[in-house]
């Protein structure tokens, strides 16, 4: 049975951020909210809890996760990222964006896209999420909390606790996130491109 945390959506409390962390480390698999929808999130690298949230999600097993990074610095860590890049970044950074960018060797080899060698990261506005990110130290592997049965995210935590209740280690109750999927962006090329309109303001991301 997964465990329920109430967590304040503009003022986390420490001691159950803290909870969540050791839970995450120890190798479990939590849901948690971001400035899009409500995601699952596991350690960086972790093969077993990546397998999962593969099961819960029913994904194939090529479905690319996203590295959930608290700033700036986190992403130039596990991304090469040039000046056109950079600006695009510093610009749209936190929020609602999803940025495919070429990986950097500190990022596990089960999250790099085997033909383009790249890795989708994104920093996220939600003050729960940057809480636990501060916390963790590191970046959180991700992916959106949604079902190929299901015609809409799951946007209600309680309706998340039943529905996983026996699938996750914790589930953030931290209100409503909304259901539109996160703007992607690709910046590998010389010119941005827009890969997925989603929740972003995609007219912002011009060089």
């Amino acid at each position: 049975m997964s465990q329920f945390f109430k967590i304040h959506e503009e003022n986390p409390q420490r001691r159950l951020i803290l909870r969540l962390v050791e839970i995450i480390t120890q190798g479990g698999v939590i849901v948690y909210p971001t400035d899009s929808t409500y995601a699952l999130g596991c350690q960086i690298g972790n093969k077993i809890a990546k397998r999962r949230i593969q099961r819960i999600r029913e994904l194939d097993p090529n479905h690319k996760f996203t590295l959930i990074c608290p700033n700036l610095s986190s992403v130039a860590t596990y991304a090469k990222v040039d000046n056109i890049a950079y600006r695009i970044l510093r610009r749209l950074t936190p929020g609602p964006y999803t940025f495919i960018l070429p990986a950097t060797s500190e990022v596990p080899r089960l999250l790099v896209d085997p033909k383009r060698k790249t890795i989708g990261l994104r920093v996220p506005s939600n003050s729960i999420a940057q809480a636990l990110l501060s916390e963790l130290e590191d970046p959180l592997m991700s992916v959106t909390l949604s079902f190929p049965d299901k015609e809409n995210h799951l946007t209600d935590p309680s309706d998340i606790r039943l529905e996983l209740a026996n699938s996750v280690d914790a589930v953030v109750d931290g209100g409503y996130c909304g259901t539109f999927y996160t703007t992607v962006i690709d910046l590998v090329g010389k010119v941005p491109r827009l890969v997925r309109v989603g929740k972003g303001d995609v007219t912002l991301f011009e060089v």
